[in-house]
């Protein structure tokens, strides 16, 4: 460990001990360091308010002016019982730590903490400054992490090796907020989700699905500019489907519980890859025909802990804009790179050219249960790969134990505005379900040949993305994007009608134009239509009547501009066809 990282795990104990101090029954989880603090699991016999928090954090100052050492010492698994007897969670861990039977290690803070823990620690208390550290709020936290076993308090704190370090972070989260998708979602009237209906199953409202709808076509008109054609699948499949490509053996976990039906077991699909193949096996292909790209905004059902839930971002229904191609392997480096170049242009177009990294995706030769045993197939897939980035000159990092099961993957990175990172779009290279399921296709000489698969995602899961859209445009989505592209604002009641043949002219060319009823002063409705993050905002009064034209105000500059409605018009499809 690094200093701060020493410090932050000191800071993880210095908190339990202050926990300890005004309510003896605690009963201690873990405590360890994180990126930028640390945080302790604990089990209360009631629930503890915020007020406890700023408690807790005076008797830790109080703590660090007594410059307590810290001393590991290393003892017997026995003697470990006997310390932490009573403490159900820390002797659940000192069981799991002593099945091979070797001394554990405990760290004693002076003589008014000891906890069961490997290090490493700052020295003496004296190393942290108080000022530099703060603890910020309460969670829920399954004990290791299974649902099953009970609900302890997470209590986080931050810590930096300054002050200016922590209140320039504190200053950077707060920001943060501004942009949180989960805040702007609901504020924004975009999505919501509904504890009645469940966790991880976010609704989409009409303004959310307006861009829903829209990056479903920019999909869409992508792939075809890329040579796919798209199909329709089911959102359910038999279990030897799912046997047969390997996704019961290594995803199970991640998969709903089994439907029964006609006699026979059926599951939510996770992924479409299994329909898509028996799609391209309904007839027999030849060479010529190759590849054979297929596409589909596909309905999936993912398992995921509720500890894991977050917003838009990691969901348990979403929707992918999936998409796999059966080609032959002669033809895959080329191919692989027409899908670098398909995803770098989904992620132009979406204007997050700034945010993105890309991650080579390898396997760890020595996880045996998580990958397919051909070492041979995974070193060609693996090289292709690497030539094909190299030769497009994409920057990347390479990662191991990070590939799908079946095959490495390129995957493009994003950190939401919390800093953490998740995946964005991939694409993936398949040698294994060819042969699971015995595809074929016949080559220039008669013979039967079996294809490779490249498993791709154009502009990734519309949930996720439509979440970090959110946070990167602060809910300011632009024009083409925008959920309400142009709102109307006579300056009175009596110019109502004449809203109302420029709202019905905007909607007949495909322009989604709003119109509120005049009830308010019109400050009050243009600073609404700036809150809303509405991108045009079009003013009239007796001039703009009598003219027939309108003011148009944009929500990024404020200027103003008067113009003709066909003028208008003109404008909005410009900009939305150009996707600036």
């Amino acid at each position: 460990m690094n200093n701060i990282e020493n410090i932050r795990h000191s800071l993880a104990h210095l908190l339990a001990a202050s926990v300890l101090k005004k309510y003896k029954t605690a009963k201690l989880g873990i405590g360890p360091s994180i990126e930028n603090g640390f945080y302790y699991d604990i089990q209360f016999k009631n629930p503890i308010a915020e007020a406890d928090l700023a408690e807790f954090e005076k008797e830790i100052k109080n703590l660090i002016a007594q410059k307590l050492e810290f001393k590991g010492e290393k003892i017997t698994p026995l003697k470990a019982k006997k310390l932490f007897a009573g403490q159900k969670f820390k002797l659940d861990l000192i069981k799991e730590f002593s099945k091979d039977k070797k001394d554990l290690t405990i760290y004693k803070t002076g003589e008014v903490f000891t906890d069961l823990c490997k290090g490493g620690h700052v020295k003496n208390t004296s190393e942290i400054n108080p000022e530099a550290f703060k603890l910020t709020h309460t969670a829920g936290a399954y004990w290791r992490g299974d649902e099953k076993n009970p609900q302890l308090t997470r209590i986080y704190g931050l810590a930096f090796e300054s002050k200016e370090e922590l209140e320039n972070y504190i200053k950077q989260q707060e920001e943060a907020k501004k942009r949180d998708h989960k805040i702007l979602g609901p504020q924004l009237d975009l999505f919501f989700i509904d504890e009645k209906i469940g966790k991880g199953l976010p609704l989409w409202t009409p303004k959310g699905t307006a861009v829903k709808f829209e990056l479903a076509s920019f999909a869409r008109e992508l792939e075809r500019k890329y040579g796919y054609e798209h199909v329709e699948t089911p959102y359910l499949g038999a279990e030897e489907l799912y046997r047969t490509s390997g996704h019961l053996d290594h995803y199970s976990s991640n998969m709903y519980a089994p439907i029964n039906m006609d006699g026979g077991k059926f599951y939510l699909r996770p992924m479409a890859c299994p329909h898509h193949i028996r799609m391209y096996q309904r007839k027999q292909w030849s060479y010529k025909e190759l590849p054979i790209r297929y596409a589909e905004i596909a309905d999936y059902n993912r398992y995921e802990k509720s500890g894991e839930l977050m917003g838009m971002i990691r969901v348990r229904k979403f929707q992918l804009t999936d998409g796999h191609i059966f080609i032959a392997p002669e033809g895959l480096k080329e191919e692989f790179k027409n899908v670098c170049n398909m995803i770098s242009e989904g992620i132009k177009g979406l204007g997050l050219l700034d945010i993105v990294s890309y991650r080579f995706s390898k396997r760890d030769p020595k996880n045996k249960e998580k990958y397919f045993k051909d070492d041979k197939l995974w070193n060609h897939a693996e090289s292709i790969m690497k030539e094909a980035l190299d030769e497009l000159g994409l920057k990347y990092i390479e990662a191991e134990d990070e590939a799908a099961f079946y095959g490495p993957k390129l995957d493009v990175q994003a950190k939401n505005i919390n800093g953490k990172e998740d995946t964005l779009f991939t694409a993936q290279i398949d040698f294994l379900l060819p042969q699971k399921f015995e595809i074929e296709y016949i080559d220039q000489d008669g013979q039967k040949k079996r294809p490779v698969m490249i498993h791709r995602s154009t502009i990734g899961c519309l949930e996720r993305t439509f979440g970090f859209l959110i946070e990167h445009y602060a809910g300011a989505f632009p024009l083409w994007l925008s959920p309400v592209q142009a709102r109307i604002l006579p300056i009175s009641e009596k110019f109502s009608s004449y809203a109302n043949e420029l709202k019905s002219e905007l909607l007949k060319n495909n322009i989604r134009a709003d119109f509120p009823e005049p009830n308010e002063t019109l400050g009050k409705r243009i600073r609404a239509g700036e809150m809303e993050k509405i991108p045009l905002l079009i003013i009239m009064g007796e001039k703009e009547v009598t003219a027939k034209t309108l003011t148009m105000r944009r929500h990024s500059d404020k200027s103003q501009k008067e113009m003709t409605i066909s003028e208008l018009i003109s404008l909005i499809q410009k900009e939305v066809k150009e996707k600036k």
